[in-house]
């Protein structure tokens, strides 16, 4: 690959990794091409060269975070029983906060999806990928109403995180003994 073709894909993933910081630290709508651009160390010019607009590189941000938190949760699961699975989601989940900036950029970025159909389509095909791999595993697994009981699981992280925003206290383990029984038949 031409180093410059290296150099523009490293310039890219600055700001996208610029971009998710800020929304976590100012908010979705507050978040400048000139933030970014500072953030990252790069001329301004070279936001709107690599992304047509700052709502599309924050959207591009939180695809990203998203797809990669999301294929690291479903592959973990592939390798053990349901009942370590949910276990593991929930001990894993104790990393946000619900203030934290990774907690932040996904609820901007679902309310976000509201206004901009494209950041809609493509958080909804994530959504509905890890959903159909976790169902999948349960199915493996033998769990009754996989789908069903991969849409609540999924459903129920959506959730708690919120919730952690508003009550700190939350504590996503005291869920896992429940949703353990729910897996186990």
């Amino acid at each position: 690959m031409p180093k410059s073709a290296d150099r523009g894909r490293r310039t890219r993933e600055q700001l996208i990794d610029a971009a998710a910081q800020l929304v976590g630290e100012v908010g979705w709508g507050a978040v400048t091409t000139r933030l970014v651009a500072e953030r990252a160390g790069v001329n301004a010019a070279l936001v709107h060269y690599h992304f047509s607009s700052v709502p599309e590189l924050l959207s591009a941000a939180a695809l990203q975070f998203a797809s990669r938190a999301l294929a690291e949760s479903a592959q973990a699961l592939a390798a053990v029983s349901p009942a370590e699975g949910v276990e593991r989601i929930f001990e894993d989940l104790s990393r946000f906060t619900g203030t934290d900036p990774e907690s932040l950029l996904l609820a901007e970025a679902f309310l976000a999806a509201h206004r901009l159909p494209g950041l809609r389509d493509a958080l909804s095909a994530l959504v509905v990928d890890f959903r159909a791999r976790v169902a999948e595993w349960l199915r493996d697994s033998g769990v009754q109403d996989a789908d069903a009981v991969a849409l609540l699981l999924s459903a129920a992280i959506d959730g708690l995180v919120l919730h952690r925003a508003l009550d700190p206290s939350v504590d996503f383990r005291v869920v896992a003994g429940p949703f353990r029984r729910l897996v186990a038949g």
